[in-house]
Parts: structure tokens; sequence; C-alpha cells
């Protein structure tokens, strides 16, 4: 654990990427395997369950530090992060632990099968054998809200400074759906035939908001352009006489959509199709929005009623593997080619559709049909330069998204909550309300848009404005209007408004407009009826 502690206060010290990098290459060549099996697994994602509610923790934390239980949770939001208020308020220990990272892991992950009284005894002890940074991590760890300022991408970079292999080979190496309790730091890492997993995924290619236009992209000629459909983006795997479904968040999510099993019937074995997952109408051979696909997300079993009411296919819009081979490499048009030859002969019963490419004769020709996409239940447009590679990550250059204006509605702010982290202090997360004849109805809460001078701002004014405490919230004067842009709205019997948005966020604070010229309950149906 010292030396993970160690590794955590040379990065959180430091702002520069080459700095964090050089701190876990370093770290990635001299610590013990299964330490270094798990710093993997926790900078992406596979971290151990919470053993312990968050609940026990604050109340074990006041009571070691001899505070009342209020002292404590009224100390939280001011601190902005739990792990960090319990290293704080503990009292100092002089005595130090050898053991490693990996060992207290499993210290941990044993406490799920413990009594809550047991559970008890081996946190307060470990609070008094570690100390500092060891602490604070150890508190991160039983938390499980580990998080360090390092992305997968920092990491896989750190990777391969270490081990001299590609950051390429390395991403791919870390897809799939190892751990690890079934995997070691060779067969990762350093074996040679990393490809044997038949479930791995590749590493998705990200695109990069357009946002001024494709005028600046050049000739017409080099791009092909296609819906961007609004669904969720996922990898279909066909191998071995097997099939896996993977979500750009790096989920196996093959038993949620067991529609997709019927692909082996129809594509050949060595077979990767990257796509989209969308609710697909038979009826009439369209994709349907995605409130219907939201009905199916988060499901690890589907009733009958709703795979016959909200069929998933994938919509495939590029070709990874074909045969056995990979095609990262090959020029997307290419790519593309081989893949309207792989779905030339689908049948309707196929579970998987061709993406269609879009014919334009010049980039104003592409705006008019961009203005269109939410007539396809399409968020926009996804351009891609026709001899582009697959790459790996968030690349600028070669595919681009452009898509739709968001919707937008005029809201007023009646409530306001501290957030987190760095903006503990600060009043950040509020929740708007439109008009409903002469009362102001809550539909929705955000926050994110503002920058941090006008938080600051807002913060000083519901500080003086306050009308009424509950809890953490603040009921303030309804006075400021703000411009709520959101990607979609969808009927919802579990709020007020009858309606819930996709995505919400602040895209202006609207200081010129009087409160009274907020938007209404009736202005959030008309948008219901039209893009609901």
């Amino acid at each position: 654990m010292n030396r993970f502690a160690a590794l955590f206060n040379a990065i959180d010290q430091s702002t520069k990427t080459t700095v964090k990098v050089a701190a876990l290459a370093d770290y990635f060549r001299d610590a013990p395997d299964q330490d270094r099996m798990w710093t993997i697994a926790l900078f992406s994602g596979r971290r151990p369950k919470r053993a312990v509610t968050t609940t026990k923790l604050r109340e074990w934390a006041a009571e070691q530090a001899g505070i009342p239980l209020w002292l404590f949770e009224e100390s939280y939001p001011i601190v902005g992060d739990l792990a960090e208020t319990i290293a704080l308020v503990l009292p100092p220990v002089e005595s130090t632990s050898d053991r490693s990272l990996s060992d207290w892991i499993t210290q941990l992950r044993s406490l799920s099968d413990v009594e809550d009284a047991d559970r008890k005894t081996a946190v307060l002890e470990a609070w008094t054998q570690l100390g500092g940074t060891e602490r604070f991590v150890f508190n991160k760890l039983i938390t499980g809200g580990f998080r360090m300022g390092v992305s997968q991408k920092l990491m896989t970079r750190a990777l391969a400074k270490a081990t001299g292999k590609p950051e390429a080979e390395l991403a791919h190496r870390l897809m799939g759906n190892w751990h690890p309790d079934d995997t070691t730091w060779e067969s990762l890492i350093e074996a040679e035939d990393a490809s044997a997993d038949a479930s791995r995924p590749y590493p998705f290619y990200l695109a990069y908001a357009l946002e001024d236009g494709p005028d600046a992209l050049g000739a017409r000629e080099d791009w092909r352009a296609e819906w961007k459909w609004d669904g969720i983006r996922g990898q279909l795997i066909l191998r071995d006489g097997q099939h896996f479904v993977w979500s750009r968040g790096e989920e196996l999510m093959t038993d949620r959509f067991p529609e997709l099993a019927r692909a082996v019937d129809f594509l050949q074995p060595g077979t990767v199709l990257d796509g989209e997952l969308l609710v697909w109408h038979p009826q009439t051979d369209s994709p349907a929005s995605f409130n219907a696909l939201q009905r199916r997300i988060g499901r690890k079993t589907v009733p009958k009623k709703l795979l016959v009411e909200a069929p998933v296919v994938l919509h495939a819009y590029d070709l990874l593997e074909w045969q056995g081979a990979d095609l990262r490499d090959t020029p997307f048009a290419e790519r593309r080619a081989l893949l309207e030859q792989a779905c030339a002969d689908l049948p309707p019963e196929a579970p998987v559709r061709l993406s269609p490419q879009l014919d334009f004769d010049d980039w104003d020709d592409l705006g008019e049909i961009r203005a269109v996409a939410r007539d396809e239940n399409a968020e926009g447009l996804m351009l891609k330069r026709a001899d582009s590679p697959y790459l790996v990550g968030r690349k600028k250059g070669d595919w681009w998204k452009w898509k739709l204006d968001p919707l937008t509605i005029d809201a007023v702010m009646i409530y306001a909550q501290a957030g987190h982290g760095r903006r503990a202090n600060l009043f950040t997360d509020f929740t708007f309300a439109v008009w409903n004849g002469n009362d102001l109805l809550p539909f929705t809460k955000a926050y994110s848009g503002l920058t941090d001078a006008e938080f600051r701002e807002i913060t000083k004014w519901v500080r003086k404005n306050t009308l009424q405490r509950f809890g953490p919230v603040r009921q303030v004067t309804p006075h400021h209007v703000f411009e709520i842009a959101f990607e979609g709205i969808q009927a919802s019997p579990r709020h007020k408004s009858g309606v819930a948005l996709r995505f919400p966020r602040m895209s202006r604070w609207r200081q010129d407009k009087p409160l009274q010229e907020a938007n209404t309950l009736e202005d959030l149906n008309d948008m219901l009826r039209i893009y609901g």
C-alpha cells in the first residue's frame, strides 16, 4: 500500500500529463505483479464491490474520532469527499503497515461475507494501522468511488512506456471480461498471443464534435456521411460459434440483448461489427427513439413481452474483423465495402441492419440533410474520411460528429445544493421550474454549463436569498432564469411535470430575462408532442 500511496501522491500533486505518465511507468516497472494487476483494474473501472455502506462508515468514523455524528455530517459536504473526510477526522497514528495493495483489497472483499460487527472491527483495525495517504487510499477503496485523475488512455500510455509495447496493442489487451482473480500480468500484458479470448472487443474509435460546420474539412469527395444514431454504441463479436455484445463503456451486455444471438445464423465466424443498438420497429422498418431503448437499459433479464414490444437490432456501420482478420488498418471505404458484402443477403429476421450512407452533392446539401435528422430519430450526422483507419480512442481529424443543436427551454431556479470535490464550497446543483398557471412547477435538475466565475456569483446570491433549508438543499427566492439545453424529452409519470429531459445542462444564465417570461408546462408538452 505504501508504494501505491506514493503513486497517488505523485499523480495528485501534478497536473502535467508527462509527470503522471512517468510516475505510473515507474510503478508498473517495479510493483509486484498482483499489485500491478489491481492498479490496472482500478484505473479501468474494475473496482472491488463496496463491502460496507457509506452510512455505516460515517457512523464508525464519527465514533472513532470521538465526535457527534451531526458534526461529521456537517463536515462532509464542506470537504466534498467521504474518503477524505474520514481520513481527516480520525486521530493520527504513528504506526505504518507494509501490507501490499492486493492484500488490503483481498481483505476488503472478504468483508462481504461476514457479520456487521466483524466488518466494523476489520475497518477500525485498518484505520489504526494506516495513516496519511495510505488511510485515504484505503477509504477510497472501501467506498468504491476510486478516482485519481488518471484516464485509461493515460494509463495505457504509461504501460507502453514501462513495457515497450505499442499503445494500440495494449489498449486492445485491456479490453474484455478479464479480472485480477483470473488473469495474470504475464497473460494480460506480456504474452505474445493476447487475442486468445474469443470475447475480447476492440478499443472504440471516438469522434470529435464538429462545431463550425464541415466547410473546413476539404473536398466533399474525401468524406462519407451517415446518420448519428441515438442509441447505444456497441460491438457485436462472432467468434468460435459464440456471440458477445460490448458497450462503448466496456460493459459486456450479451445477456441483455438476447435477440442478437441469432446473428451467428446469418454472419460467419470471425466477424466483429461496430454499430448502434437500437429498438427497431419491424412494421415501419425504422428505428424508435431513445426513449424506447431506455426500457431495455439496465435489465439483465428481459421478459418476453418487452422483447416483442421493444426488439433490438445492431445498426452496423463499421467492420473491424472479417474472416478472423483485423481490419482496423484498412481504409474506411474498403471496410465499408466489405461490410456491405457481409450484410448483402441478410433477411428481415436477422438482428443486424446495415446503416445507410447518405448521398450529398456538397456541404450545403449535407446541411439540409442534417436539418431533418430528428425525423429519422438521429442526433445528427457522422462524417468519416474515406481513407481513415480505425484508431483507438478520441483522435481529431478523420471522424467528426455533426450533431443537431440541442433543444432549449427557459426555466426558473428554485432550489440549490452544494457541489462536491473542488466545488464543495459552491452551489452548483440546481432544480428548475416552469410556469403552470400562476405556480412554478419543478421539472428538471442541472449542474453543468456555467463557468466557475458564474458559479461563485450565483453562490453569493443563494446565501443571501435562501427561503428554507431541507438538509443540504436550499429553497431560494424565484428570480433567476436559465436557458436549459437538452438532447431529448419523454413522458415520465415519476415526475410532477410529467416529462423528463435527456442530458439537461445550463447553456446560458438569462440575466436579461424577467421571471415572468420563463417557459410554461404547456411549452414543455408541445415539445413532448413533437420530439417525444
